[in-house]
């Protein structure tokens, strides 16, 4: 009798959809987006310090940053390649997590799109693919945080 192959199981994922308006010019935004010293200042959550390790802003570039609590006890890597870049309108990556737990394993993808709207800029990011789990349960939270640090950075007119 012959062993039956054990049937993959693919972790189950989410996606999360958010938007905010920043009073600043799209061109603006997007910057911040691909500028390391930019991401490194506004992408972590509260409570933590973010490093871009690697970038390389380009369809089919990749990066790399990691997020760490200040005492270092923790910290997480991750990262992925650019699929797509429209200057100022739209930017897609993929997004992976460094973790051996099972629960962060997986590919994601990441939609941001740019519009000029009255008074500023409409950033939606639509993420695709975050496993169930932590990961997902901390994302709204997560996002709100960074959205938070985001405006503040491009609303105030000062360079990255």
């Amino acid at each position: 009798m012959a062993n039956k192959p054990k049937a993959s199981t693919k972790p189950e994922t989410t996606t999360l959809r958010v938007s905010r308006v920043i009073k600043a010019p799209p061109e603006r935004v997007y910057q911040a987006f691909l500028d390391p010293d930019a991401m490194a200042k506004w992408l972590p959550p509260n409570g933590f310090t973010g490093h871009v390790h690697k970038i390389d802003a380009r369809v089919g570039g990749e990066y790399r940053m990691s997020f760490s609590t200040i005492n270092r006890s923790w910290t997480e890597y991750f990262g992925g390649k650019f699929i797509e870049l429209v200057p100022g309108k739209k930017i897609v990556h993929t997004d992976k997590f460094e973790s051996k737990d099972p629960n962060m394993q997986g590919e994601m993808t990441v939609t941001v799109t740019f519009k000029a709207v009255a008074g500023g800029t409409e950033v939606n990011v639509v993420q695709e693919g975050i496993p169930k789990g932590p990961a997902a349960d901390g994302a709204p939270e997560g996002w709100k945080q960074s959205f938070d640090n985001l405006q503040r950075m491009c609303e105030a007119e000062l360079p990255f």
